[in-house]
């Protein structure tokens, strides 16, 4: 079955190319920049560009929003290959096909493009390559971009957590593609925990991971078992569709999507979701490569920003929110759009109150693993970016992963 299932993913590229070889501007790739009129925007997704939520609908939107904020327009100046998986093979003759296309940049939306992006870069040093998420790059062509993300599912967290208060159930679940593997999953759970427990100091996470980006059928089943065998209230995510928030409408709980609002696909149940407004990213990188791809490194390099720039926040509260939640979101947002505090510092949040009177407390108090590791000490400084994004590996008190 996988033997063709390649083979159709393969065939289909082919005669996708001879289409797109035939209107090429140039057979050997972009040609680094140039007026408006001739740059051309590359992407290749991992899933569908025709999705209606989730993680590729969230970067199409964001790719084809950033091209209008610059002047181009998707309709003629932007090419997709799409439901390309993590394959390098596969990934480098979706670049091919690109560059054929006569695209200036072309952007990667998973994870696993890392490895076939570095090597096709050297090979088009003329084309732009921008990965989202991972760690390498050059000083050249090839950069990669993610954010502060974990700035959101901690608003999020305060959402669950006061769900979670309300009903007298301190189980709350998440639905993860990956635990302590990927940085970008662990430092997302850790920070939604301590939202949660912010608000619910008795709030236990527990972690089901899927061990994939994407398998609808995985995410669902992983949602009931968080709900039926582990009793959770509510249920987070990390992963690419819906389905853990379907779940969650369907049994009568409660939820915190991913990537967009998906308070349509299960209305009884969705508080908020971490989002990310990527046209942020995409206009600035479209910008600096047209205006001055020599320099594309230096003016945009790694990307990473967060509620300031405005390229992460969270969905519109949702009705289904304690009244509380939107007050005690505010205050933690402002405290890091003011630089005041942030996540993974040696500063805790706590808060209280009704609704129209909701007060935020800073105790310092030390950042400790599940397992009674110290990471930060009582009031100390927030842990690197590098760490953040790179290394953590560890869960933090109240996080345990159950499968």
């Amino acid at each position: 079955m996988k033997k063709l299932i390649s083979m159709v993913v393969a065939a289909a590229l082919a005669v996708t190319s001879v289409f797109a070889l035939a209107g090429c501007s140039s057979a050997n790739g972009g040609n680094g920049g140039g007026s408006k009129a001739s740059f051309k925007v590359g992407a290749i997704y991992i899933n569908s560009q025709n999705d209606t939520s989730g993680y590729t609908y969230a970067h199409h939107k964001g790719v084809t929003e950033g091209m209008k904020k610059v002047g181009l327009d998707p309709a003629k100046d932007l090419f997709i290959v799409d439901n390309v998986p993590e394959d390098d093979e596969k990934v480098k003759q979706a670049i091919d096909q690109l560059a054929g296309n006569g695209c200036n940049i072309i952007f990667g939306i998973s994870f696993g493009y890392i490895n076939a992006f570095e090597e096709k870069a050297k090979e088009y040093p003329d084309i732009i390559f921008s990965h989202a998420t991972g760690y390498l790059s050059n000083d050249k062509n090839f950069n990669n971009y993610f954010g502060r993300i974990y700035q959101a599912r901690y608003l999020a967290g305060i959402a669950a957590g006061y769900k979670s208060l309300a009903l007298g159930n301190n189980n709350i679940g998440y639905v993860s593609a990956w635990g302590t593997e990927y940085a970008e999953t662990c430092s997302g759970i850790n920070a939604f925990a301590m939202g949660c427990m912010a608000v619910n100091p008795d709030a236990k996470v527990s972690v089901y991971e899927i061990s994939t980006w994407g398998d609808q059928q995985l995410e669902r089943q992983a949602a009931e078992t968080l709900i039926d065998t582990y009793g959770c209230c509510v249920i987070a995510q990390h992963c690419d569709s819906s389905q853990p928030q379907i779940v969650a409408n369907e049994k009568g709980v409660f939820g915190c999507g991913y990537n967009s609002d998906m308070t349509t696909e299960a209305p009884a149940a969705h508080l908020t979701a971490p989002i990310w407004n990527w046209d942020v990213y995409y206009a600035t990188a479209m910008k600096a490569a047209m205006e001055d791809p020599a320099n594309f490194m230096t003016k945009v390099g790694i990307y990473y920003e967060g509620l300031n720039a405005g390229l992460v926040d969270i969905s519109p509260l949702s009705s289904n929110c304690e009244p509380e939640t939107k007050e005690a979101v505010e205050l933690a947002k402002n405290l890091m759009k003011n630089g005041e505090w942030d996540v993974f510092s040696g500063v805790k949040l706590s808060f209280s109150g009704s609704a129209g009177s909701v007060a935020v407390e800073k105790t310092n108090a030390a950042l400790v693993t599940n397992d009674g590791a110290e990471i930060v000490a009582a009031g100390g400084p927030s842990v690197e970016d590098g760490v953040i994004t790179g290394s953590m590996n560890y869960y933090v008190e109240g996080v345990t992963q159950v499968n």
